[in-house]
């Protein structure tokens, strides 16, 4: 019965892109290279292991979206240079420019966007409570936006077209003022076609260093790292849909997972040191789960600085954008892979080298923020209060009766389901995925009382007056998969999932929404202007799924 249902779902869904090649959606079997890796990973090959798919192409069709590739038509492009690191002083300015380059990743050369010629951009290092000023040069073929991914900006620099700014034209410049009022590790990436030019390059980190230089424990290290990853078939790079985004169902997982824009990362410690690692998710859709097998993980932090507590963690889940602050300690010489690791398999990112060292004590103490303990206590009232907004996810597909959601079948269709699991891993629908375009497909977000859906939602908060939102992510409806959900220029609280209530508190700026999931935040209007929320899937957002809201002063109209 199970796969009846999902055959039938898989028809649906054919149906609905027009008849579209089904195809298959086959992955080269792993399983054998897995278990190598993880008894012995040292051995040669396991930083190169990756996880393949199908290389056979969508069939083509009338209704074929135009495909195109970064800079296409134009002649040589500079090679990618290293990612710098660059400090900033309150009052710099700094010139950020978004351009074309080459870069080899997995023996393929690609063309690439690059902010600075670099991939991922520079790495720029703030102080909490600096104001710095961005020059902004547009050098790519497209228009585009920098958005500061999960900073209480000025609304007015958020970066989002249509809302905040106008897209800067090829060619075009824009300067962006940036305060900081929060630590943390953040990032930045265009807002204008994501799924292509985030994809393609365009995206690095913002380091925000607290003003308590005790914030954090002592280390030996610090290093920043963004996973990713990219799509390469039949020895090229997958292009993308000129006019509309493809892989607009379940979003494109790239073939080849990426650390810091390498294919084959590598880190070398010694024994005995203590590492803090920050980690960011740039990928389109893929959620990741981090582990170093073998190293003890301490969890201290996420998306804007610390927990309540640290915690010992044997893996971290990142969903694209989140961010999450690890420390380790390499206690013995060896090598240890940074691995990724789904239900099904695991996948070797890299490899570190940690070469004999001084013996030194392993602290196992874990420490607790005050800080943070007084600020999020001030929400707690909102735990057992009713939410004051509810929203539901689903996916709108022309000619088939509507949105899947918790109100069931649609046109019939809202039950066609196979009890999905709670996070989709891989792109398990191969050629159909492949197909279907943002202009065929509506991803959506609804508020249940008022049934208005993405951009006809316009909330109205006040500032310093907490809202508690649910998050509704039914198992019913047409593709029923995860959905992490951005809020812009403010932080929030997840209060619960699932009914169960989240004991260890950190500020959040975007909520993974498991299929099958109800999630509870209290979003902390803090930042007044005009903000926009959505699925940072980035084929979701592309297709539809976000909506505005307003933060007004007490008393504003």
């Amino acid at each position: 019965m199970k796969s009846m249902l999902q055959s039938l779902r898989i028809i649906s869904l054919m149906l609905s892109l027009g008849g579209a090649s089904l195809g298959h959606a086959a992955f080269a079997d792993p399983d054998a290279m897995a278990e190598h890796c993880q008894s012995m990973p040292d051995m040669p090959g396991c930083e190169r292991y990756r996880p393949t798919r199908s290389t056979t192409p969508p069939a083509a069709s009338n209704t074929s979206p135009k495909r195109v590739l970064p800079g296409e038509g134009q002649g040589a492009l500079p090679p990618a240079v290293a990612t710098p690191v660059v400090e900033l002083k309150d009052g710099d300015h700094y010139l950020l420019r978004a351009g074309l380059v080459t870069r080899t990743i997995a023996g393929v050369p690609l063309r690439l966007y690059a902010y600075n010629g670099s991939v991922p951009g520079p790495l720029l290092k703030v102080q909490q409570g600096a104001t710095v000023t961005i020059e902004f040069e547009n050098a790519i073929d497209q228009d585009t936006t920098v958005h500061w991914h999960g900073l209480r900006v000025d609304a007015r620099q958020d970066g989002t077209p249509g809302i905040s700014q106008a897209p800067v034209p090829p060619g075009g410049k824009y300067r962006y003022t940036l305060h900081f009022p929060d630590d943390g590790m953040y990032w930045y990436h265009p807002h204008v076609r994501e799924d292509f030019q985030q994809d393609a390059g365009l995206y690095g980190n913002l380091w925000v260093l607290p003003r308590d230089p005790k914030a954090y424990a002592p280390v030996d290290r610090e290093v920043a790292l963004i996973v990713d990853d990219i799509l390469i078939e039949n020895g090229q790079q997958t292009p993308y849909g000129k006019e509309a985004a493809t892989y607009a169902l379940m979003g494109r997982f790239g073939n080849v997972l990426l650390v810091n824009g390498e294919d084959h990362y590598q880190l070398s410690v010694r024994a005995g040191e203590t590492v803090r690692f920050y980690l960011t998710n740039a990928a389109n859709a893929r959620t990741f789960n981090l582990s170093l097998p073998g190293v003890r993980l301490k969890r201290v932090g996420g998306d804007s600085g610390r927990y309540e507590h640290e915690t010992e963690v044997d893996s971290v889940v990142l969903a694209p954008s989140e961010r999450v602050i690890v420390e380790a300690t390499f206690a013995q010489p060896g090598h240890v892979v940074l691995t990724h690791t789904t239900p099904d398999r695991s996948y070797a990112l890299g490899q570190i080298t940690v070469a004999a060292g001084e013996h030194k004590e392993i602290s196992g103490s874990l420490r607790d923020s005050p800080a943070v303990q007084a600020e999020v206590a001030t929400f707690a009232p909102y735990r057992q209060a009713p939410p004051d907004y509810t929203l539901t996810v689903g996916l709108d597909m022309p000619g088939m009766g509507g949105a899947g959601s918790e109100h069931g079948g649609h046109g019939g269709h809202g039950q066609l389901t196979a009890e999905p699991p709670p996070i989709e891993w891989e792109d398990d629908m191969g050629a159909m995925n492949a197909a279907a375009t943002s202009a065929a497909l509506r991803w959506v977000l609804r508020d249940q009382a008022t049934g208005a859906e993405n951009m006809a939602i316009h909330y109205r908060f006040e500032r310093g007056k907490p809202v508690k939102i649910r998050l509704i992510n039914p198992v019913t409806g047409m593709h029923p998969m995860q959905h992490p959900i951005h809020f812009h220029g403010q932080r929030f609280l997840v209060l619960a999932i699932n009914g169960q209530p989240v004991e260890n508190q950190v500020w959040k700026d975007t909520v993974l929404v498991p299929t099958g999931a109800t999630v509870d935040i209290v979003l902390d209007p803090s930042n007044p202007g005009d903000w926009m929320a959505h699925c940072h899937i980035a084929e979701h957002l592309t297709a539809g799924m976000m909506f505005g809201f307003q933060v007004v002063e007490p008393g504003g109209r």
